[in-house]
């Protein structure tokens, strides 16, 4: 008996630590995969492309949008970015796990595009947490902080549209939750080709 792929997308505020919990869950569940996304922007010194982003040209990208090749696409800061819709269905069609770290609104048209996907969001204790955390990190001036403080309010609004939601209060104890909900989503009788 074969499974389906999961594709588990991660989302939530900047500063909760969705980047670290992806790296730990790969670290330590061998037969999941990251799904790498494009861009239109050029490569920073040391990015490789396929690795860290596919790189293509704007009129390549947006030739792939007009051809509805991306499971999500944005305008960022100028730069297009998107999830590739072929790496994704491929490798969920030969029993791979997908992780995909992702925002918001790129969650929300993910949803309507793959409707079995695992949806987690990963939540700070508090936004005074969140704050601490932010203030730490110093990577941003304090304007942007309260920027994306403000952004993290309103992303809470959205919890409701998620299977999931982890409060990253310890990495530790929100590892063992994600690696526990991937595991549980492995066992949906669904997900199975073959029946009994």
């Amino acid at each position: 008996m074969t499974r389906e792929g999961i594709l588990l997308v991660i989302s939530g505020p900047s500063g909760v630590g969705k980047g670290t919990l992806c790296t730990a869950i790969l670290k330590e569940v061998s037969d999941l995969v990251y799904s790498i996304s494009a861009t239109s922007r050029s490569p920073r010194p040391g990015e490789v492309h396929g690795v860290n982003y596919y790189f293509w040209r704007r009129p390549e990208f947006e030739a792939k949008i007009e051809r509805d090749e991306f499971l999500e696409w944005a305008t960022v800061y100028g730069n297009l970015y998107g999830t590739p819709k072929t790496q994704v269905q491929e490798a969920v069609k030969l029993g791979k796990d997908v992780i995909l770290e992702i925002d918001i609104e790129g969650a929300r048209q993910i949803k309507e595009k793959f409707r079995d996907g695992v949806f987690v969001f990963i939540a700070p204790p508090s936004l005074e947490e969140l704050a601490r955390r932010l203030t730490k990190r110093g990577a941003d001036s304090d304007e942007e902080i309260q920027r994306r403080l403000n952004l993290a309010s309103e992303e809470l609004d959205y919890v409701s549209e998620y299977d999931y939601i982890v409060h990253n209060d310890d990495l530790e104890s929100a590892l063992l939750k994600l690696k526990s909900i991937l595991l549980a989503e492995r066992c949906r009788v669904r997900r199975f080709r073959s029946k009994f």
